[in-house]
């Protein structure tokens, strides 16, 4: 299969794209910088030059493929609408080069917010009242392209996808640990978050691609959920710093933009997914994978 992936040489883009060269797929990569493009290159896959919020060569790499991953979004928080705007364009224009042909189409999506409190499974459907669904639009969108011809399927993703080369949530509550002196969790620190390794990851978004059918809701969260406290002890036991509490009024004060997340309490099951496509998460866990302290190199910001 020849499969068009944005972000693939992002995080788990990175992870994907042997994934799907291993399988027996060629891989055709959007890139949109020089640097991007060489990392495709180097990792043996074709370079398609172009950008989310450039349609026209998101059209085009569609067309020219068998399937998409969809896994680019635009992290800029100080202009968080603008990129769900842009993440929504993109599905559309992939729903265009794609109706009719029953080729598929895999967009990546997150689980905070889904089921607020309580174990979200895959038939939950978000909640449109609960922030911290960056990508919910995207997601309704590419579902409802099942409905024109497209076997188009959503991977809910842990907000914890980890690994070594982690530039997300983890790596800045470490940066924020650094910043203030203290390894801090919201209120109790009971809220649960579920994870996943990046091979892990990718290992899912192939098997997807491969054989999910059109409509498919998976769950990217090898484990349930890990308590934030449990996390933030972690993060002190190798900073060499005390563990407290931050009230959940002086979160976004202490933890910034982090502090809108991590008071949602998101655990999540994966076990249709994994009867579904058969997918068994092999990769070490969060906590193992803090304790063995790649993560603790130079501050990531």
């Amino acid at each position: 299969m020849r499969v068009f992936v944005t972000g693939a040489s992002g995080f788990i883009g990175s992870a994907l794209v042997p994934e799907l060269l291993r399988a027996g797929h060629h891989v055709l990569g959007l890139a949109r910088s020089d640097a991007s493009a060489e990392a495709i290159a180097a990792a043996g896959a074709e370079v398609h030059r172009g950008a989310l919020d450039d349609l026209d060569s998101l059209r085009a790499g569609a067309s020219a493929a068998d399937g998409v991953v969809h896994l680019a979004f635009i992290h800029d928080f100080s202009d968080f609408e603008g990129a769900v705007r842009a993440d929504l364009r993109a599905i559309e224009a992939f729903g265009a080069a794609l109706e009719g042909s029953d080729r598929p189409l895999v967009v990546a999506s997150g689980l905070l917010g889904v089921a607020p409190g309580r174990v979200a499974a895959e038939r939950d459907k978000l909640d449109p009242d609960v922030a911290g669904g960056p990508r919910k639009a995207g997601a309704r969108a590419a579902l409802r392209l099942a409905e024109r011809g497209v076997r188009a399927s959503l991977v809910r993703l842990a907000p914890s996808v980890h690994g070594e080369g982690d530039h997300g949530f983890v790596p800045r509550l470490i940066d924020v640990a650094r910043e203030k002196g203290v390894s801090g969790y919201v209120g109790d620190g009971s809220h649960r978050w579920p994870a996943v390794h990046r091979l892990d990851a990718a290992r899912l978004f192939r098997l997807a691609l491969e054989k999910a059918p059109a409509g498919s809701v998976l769950h990217g969260a090898a484990e349930e959920g890990v308590p934030i406290r449990t996390l933030a002890e972690m993060i002190g036991r190798h900073l060499d710093l005390p563990v407290a509490s931050v009230p959940a009024e002086e979160a976004g004060e202490h933890f910034g933009w982090l502090g809108r997340f991590l008071g949602v309490d998101a655990p999540a099951s994966h076990e249709l997914t994994r009867e579904l496509l058969g997918w068994h998460p092999t990769g070490p866990g969060l906590i193992d994978d803090l304790d063995r302290g790649h993560y603790f190199g130079a501050p990531s910001s």
